[in-house]
């Protein structure tokens, strides 16, 4: 079930809890005792940087698929570490990572530090809104190959539970099957232990037949659910030799594709997945191109949110990053997320990513 680890950071007490709250979260991840540690230090040094920067924020841990499914490799955990806050931001994001920059009172590591041991680290901050930077610590991998190539798009999202719950009611998974790239977001009803069973039931029918297109994925998990509380559940699916996306959708999930600047909704049906599942699911198909993004997000987050700066094309960041930020810019210390809230990215493969 979705696990997330959510550490409010307002003082200095709350960063020996973020670490800790990384050991936990890479030991369920089954890592090693060194990238246990770097989970530690990279977590410690992000929650640091909060406190020094924008007088706190929260951190958010997850464990997640790697964002480009290529290997077969999608059950493959890594602890994700969010740190997002609604601070000052930065004007200059490139001096942060450079080698030799280190804040006052933190380990000393710095930005640049957590940049080269990480798996994966993005950095997004936009002046008057707040920073958002990310990082994935994973086990260690066999690099013999040779392995086909990576598919020219890649995945990522966040998942944050109401009011600090152990677990959240949504989840998402993105999944590789030949030339089919996958992107579901599920939104278990309720809240809780329940609510995350469910979603995850919906996770574990993509991952068991990933091959089958969205309308029909859905009435597999229409069967899946019934044993749960039921889910409203959104599934978009790129055919990568036809640039094709096709989506389908039932409940209050919300998508929106953007091509070039312009955004339109994806419209899902009325129902219940598990529950009440329409007679006919209408599919919807977009082109897909390189400068395309879509976003998947459950109904904590507001229907009527604003694209803000790193949504904007051309983009370099982890679609996390984006995820996150886009949370960040729809709410704020004063009015955090109102339910378990879970966004999801899918966007282009930058052309300098490693393989």
């Amino acid at each position: 079930m979705p696990r997330v680890w959510e550490v409010p950071v307002h003082d200095s007490t709350r960063v020996r809890d973020v670490r800790l709250a990384a050991r936990d979260a890479a030991r369920h991840a089954g890592l090693a005792d060194d990238r246990v540690a770097t989970a530690e230090l990279v977590a410690t040094e992000l929650a640091t940087n909060l406190l020094k920067h924008a007088g706190g924020g929260q951190v958010l841990l997850d464990l997640v698929g790697p964002t480009v499914p290529v290997h077969g490799d999608e059950r493959l955990l890594l602890v994700q570490i969010m740190a997002v806050d609604h601070g000052p931001g930065m004007a200059d994001t490139a001096a942060a990572l450079r080698d030799g920059y280190t804040t006052t009172a933190s380990l000393g590591a710095g930005l640049g530090t957590c940049l080269r041991i990480a798996d994966d680290f993005s950095l997004h901050s936009t002046p008057g809104r707040g920073t958002t930077a990310m990082a994935r610590i994973g086990p260690h991998r066999d690099t013999a190959g040779p392995y086909p190539a990576p598919p020219p798009v890649r995945a990522g999202g966040v998942n944050i539970p109401l009011a600090g719950g152990e677990f959240s009611g949504d989840a998402w998974a993105c999944v590789r099957a030949a030339d089919r790239v996958t992107l579901l977001l599920a939104d278990g009803l309720g809240h809780g232990p329940q609510a995350a069973r469910a979603s995850s039931a919906a996770v574990a029918a993509l991952r068991s037949d990933p091959h089958l297109p969205p309308t029909d994925l859905l009435r597999r998990m229409h069967t899946v659910l019934r044993d749960t509380r039921g889910a409203a559940v959104a599934v978009a699916q790129l055919d990568l030799g036809a640039g094709q996306l096709h989506f389908a959708g039932v409940g209050n999930v919300g998508a929106r594709l953007r091509a070039g600047d312009r955004w339109q909704g994806l419209v899902s049906c009325p129902g219940i997945v598990g529950a009440h599942l329409p007679a006919r699911l209408p599919p919807h198909q977009e082109r897909w191109t390189r400068d395309s993004l879509l976003v998947l997000h459950s109904d904590g987050l507001p229907s009527r949110w604003t694209p803000g700066p790193a949504t904007e094309t051309p983009s370099p960041l982890d679609p996390a990053v984006i995820a996150a930020s886009i949370v960040r810019d729809a709410s704020s210390p004063a009015r955090p997320v109102r339910d378990d809230t879970a966004v999801a990215v899918l966007g282009p493969l930058p052309t300098d990513h490693p393989s």
